[in-house]
């Protein structure tokens, strides 16, 4: 096996431990520190990929922003409170379900067709191959994408609200 591949298995070790340690956490904060773990090691996986612009901003945006931003509004809401904020994983069963049949779905398409051996090769200047195929060519998936962030802003909005 190359270094690649050792990697690459460590990484995903990494990242599968990590996001289910978000998920199973009962402490809040815990859960976004394993979170930034998370998007760390996409970032990692990112590297392995040799896209060094989609690591750094997956660093600095998520890894860097996102997480500050929720850990700071983790701290300003347990002084509103007055008590420590713990998650509950009240669906963990229908969500471990979901995932198994998810995941078998995507490893019977995998084994269907089989990937390349072989990377192939990489644009001259991939940053700007990305920004020339993002608005074009990749336009419905990022608008798809943007709806299904209001659609998460829209329920954390939901959550938030003081119970009447």
């Amino acid at each position: 096996m190359s270094g690649e591949v050792v990697a690459f298995w460590c990484l995903s070790a990494v990242l599968v431990g990590s996001a289910l340690a978000v998920v199973l956490t009962k402490n809040l904060f815990h859960a976004v520190l394993w979170l930034a773990l998370a998007l760390t090691g996409t970032a990692g996986v990112f590297l392995l990929l040799d896209a060094e612009f989609l690591a750094a901003v997956q660093i600095l945006l998520y890894a860097g922003g996102i997480v500050t931003i929720v850990v700071f509004a983790i701290v300003v809401t347990e002084r509103l409170v007055g008590e420590r904020i713990s998650q509950t994983s009240r669906r963990i069963a229908g969500g471990a379900v979901v995932s198994i049949v998810l995941v078998s779905l995507i490893a019977s398409a995998v084994m269907q067709r089989p990937l390349a051996d072989v990377r192939p090769p990489m644009a001259e200047d991939l940053t700007r191959e990305i920004g020339d195929t993002v608005p074009t060519r990749f336009v419905l998936p990022f608008e798809l994408l943007a709806l299904l962030m209001l659609a998460a802003l829209m329920g954390a909005i939901y959550f938030a609200r003081p119970e009447d």
